[in-house]
């Protein structure tokens, strides 16, 4: 007998082998299925999925044979992963010089005669183990019964690698997990810890206005107005981030459900308390919509909030329509407000992108709105766009999945 040297890439083919986390793991159908189609094919009385760790050859499925293991310095397995061909058949042991003196041909009830070992090479060109055949007497294959039990050995890899990417989605859906309950406990601290003081600010601010009006003069006045516009805008940068956040737990967390779609605008625009002259006009049509209503209230919100704010007639005009397709909701919010720049249109929904518009006060967007609306919609398997003219017009358009 002689013991193949292992290669000089064999910590390499371990570490592999680690990663995959294939040892000692319990039985499954799809690796016996393949084992048991192997025996069949080759029609030989054993079949095995092996894997060559440090110290031993451990079998993954076994068919006509009992042992779990046996030591790798006696394993025919360790001479195939290192043999320079994809396979290695032995047709007779007890006249090869490697094996003729090995235990399992000699001191074995049932020895070790016929052996045909079939590279597990995994898409990195690492072999881990072999699918092999054995038989109790000197024997062979022909070319079709090799090709394929070649095939079967490739789909054992599949099975493995398979294996691995669920593993890492698995270990990946965990790390999000943890690192999400972070950003909640995060979201929270900041609610508290930036948005208190901030609102302490702005009352402080109208008391100070309130009780040194007369002591103090047009620029004094000034800075102040300035510190609880800037106050508010921060307040609001804020208030965008978070709901960028809870954006994704909606889609996550909150199940779809059936809904009348004009009474949720009718609440929507509750919200608003609009003080100017407005005319919002409703669908014709009213439906019964049946998806996350949680996260369509959202998307609309924005939406009617940006057509409000960015709006620079004295009569402002906001058109929300809604139909049915076979397989999507399709909406749009039509506004007749300051439009948007045909060159920033395209980037209009990137987070923290804007279109460089004043509001009817004064102030510019932050970029979050909107990309937290297009968030949404991607979650909902539906598309969004633009379409506006400058000073005319603006619309947005978007599906949801049924």
């Amino acid at each position: 007998m002689s013991t193949q040297k292992t290669s000089p890439q064999e910590l390499k083919r371990l570490q592999a082998l680690e990663e995959y986390r294939i040892l000692d793991t319990p039985n499954e159908a799809e690796y016996d299925e393949i084992a048991q189609l192997a025996a069949k094919i080759s029609d030989k009385p054993i079949a095995l999925i092996s894997f060559i760790d440090k110290n031993r050859q451990w079998f993954k499925s076994k068919i006509g044979f009992d042992v779990c293991e046996t030591d790798r310095n006696i394993s025919f397995c360790t001479h195939a992963i290192e043999a320079e061909d994809e396979i290695l058949e032995v047709k007779n042991a007890l006249e090869d010089e490697r094996f003729k003196n090995n235990p399992l041909v000699t001191t074995s009830d049932l020895p070790v005669i016929y052996y045909c070992g079939f590279k597990l090479t995994d898409s990195k060109g690492i072999t881990l183990g072999t699918l092999c055949v054995i038989d109790h007497i000197p024997g062979t294959m022909d070319e079709s019964q090799k090709a394929s039990l070649k095939s079967l050995s490739n789909q054992v890899v599949k099975l493995l690698e398979l294996r691995r990417s669920f593993e890492l989605l698995k270990k990946a859906e965990k790390s999000l997990k943890e690192k999400n309950t972070l950003l909640k406990d995060f979201a929270g601290t900041v609610s508290h810890d930036i948005k208190m003081p901030l609102a302490n600010m702005i009352l402080t601010v109208d008391l100070i206005k309130k009780k040194y009006l007369t002591v103090l003069d047009e620029e004094g006045v000034h800075y102040l107005n300035y510190l609880k516009q800037s106050s508010f805008r921060l307040s609001e940068y804020i208030t965008g981030i978070l709901n960028l956040y809870e954006s994704e737990v909606n889609t996550l967390q909150n199940a779809k459900d059936t809904f009348d779609f004009k009474k949720l605008l009718e609440e929507i625009i509750d919200l608003f308390n609009i003080q100017h002259d407005c005319e919002i006009q409703l669908p014709t049509k009213n439906l019964d919509l049946y998806c996350n209503r949680t996260a369509l209230e959202q998307i609309l919100l924005n939406l009617i909030g940006n057509s409000l704010k960015y709006n620079d007639k004295e009569n402002i005009v906001i058109k929300i329509k809604c139909k049915e397709k076979d397989e999507h909701y399709v909406f749009s919010v039509r506004d007749n407000g300051v439009g948007i720049p045909k060159e920033k249109q395209k980037d209009i929904f990137n987070l923290f992108s804007t279109a460089g518009i004043q509001d009817r006060d004064g102030n510019k967007g932050n970029g979050i709105g909107l990309s937290t609306v297009k968030k949404l919609v991607d979650k909902l398997g539906g598309e969004i766009k633009v379409k506006s003219k400058l000073g005319e017009f603006t619309k947005v358009s978007f599906t949801i999945k049924k």
